[in-house]
């Protein structure tokens, strides 16, 4: 039978809290609970349910696991284990493929093709239209400092205004109600 989502929530949490380095202030266990949180806001906004929702909080889990192992390329590793993790939970092989699918849609610049890419998309990076944006790209920048010990506020904040001039948001409800205040927060940055 297949474990319930709660089962395999608590899974992955325990493996993130137990397995992610103390350096990722970003890519922590708070932001995987914060982008499923998210996930779920939005699927309501854009209609989603049941099953589909079932898999795009499964892919919100274990959309960053890739982290404990490396950065680099790290939504690609989180692939790999998830083909090795979610058999054991019952999930099928074609929704272990669709959860890929959302995680890989997560990768800098996003390219989803599917309505849950784009939600977890947006999920992944719906801080960028909100009251928390500066707050949360202090952590990452604190995050990347981990990695460039150069990297100086002036160049952290041209990448994020190059990032923000190219990123958009993919589904309706990010598009209709967080690109207003991304596009604020642009200006802000501009004038730094």
């Amino acid at each position: 039978m297949r474990a319930s989502f709660s089962t395999i929530k608590l899974h992955v949490l325990r493996k993130l809290l137990n397995t992610l380095p103390n350096y990722l202030t970003y890519h922590s266990v708070a932001h995987t609970k914060y982008v499923l949180e998210k996930v779920i806001y939005i699927a309501s906004k854009e209609g989603v349910t049941g099953h589909d929702l079932f898999l795009l909080k499964i892919a919100a889990l274990y959309h960053d696991i890739g982290f404990i192992q490396t950065h680099i390329e790290h939504e690609k590793i989180g692939c790999e284990i998830v083909r090795k993790e979610l058999p054991k939970f019952e999930i099928s092989k074609e929704d272990i493929e669709a959860i890929c699918g959302m995680i890989m849609a997560t990768k800098i610049p996003q390219q989803p093709k599917t309505h849950l890419e784009e939600i977890l998309a947006d999920a992944d990076l719906e801080y960028l239209g909100t009251k928390h944006f500066f707050s949360v790209s202090e952590l990452l920048y604190q995050e990347l400092k981990y990695y460039n010990t150069d990297l100086s506020r002036e160049e952290w904040n041209k990448i994020q205004i190059n990032f923000i001039e190219n990123h958009q948001y993919h589904t309706n409800f990010c598009r209709r109600y967080k690109s207003f205040r991304k596009e604020k927060h642009l200006k802000a940055l501009k004038m730094r």
